[in-house]
């Protein structure tokens, strides 16, 4: 699915995304505590999050290409391109 709300209604994801170190870390959404795992292949022209809840059976998981032109494919896995973009933007980052 190609992001065509870029850059205006996405500057939020893009930067809450870049807040979130490469390799693994934890969250807090909605009160409950995510394993995080961000990684870049292909020379960090691609993305790929995993974020798996530690006290039930959530999770998110997508890939983002970035392509030429300032353009983006956001690849969700199984579940609406909403549901990442929310949880992008509103994990917060914890220490354990």
């Amino acid at each position: 699915m190609e992001l065509t709300r870029w850059p205006k209604d996405l500057n939020l994801f893009f930067n809450s995304l870049s807040k979130i170190p490469i390799g693994t870390s934890f969250g807090l959404f909605n009160g409950s505590k995510y394993k995080l795992t961000h990684t870049h292949t292909n020379h960090g022209k691609n993305e790929k999050f995993y974020a798996e809840q530690l006290s039930n059976t959530d999770f998110i998981s997508f890939n983002l290409y970035h392509l030429k032109n300032q353009k983006h494919l956001l690849k969700p896995c199984e579940m609406p391109e909403e549901k990442v973009i929310h949880f992008i933007e509103n994990v917060q980052l914890i220490q354990v």
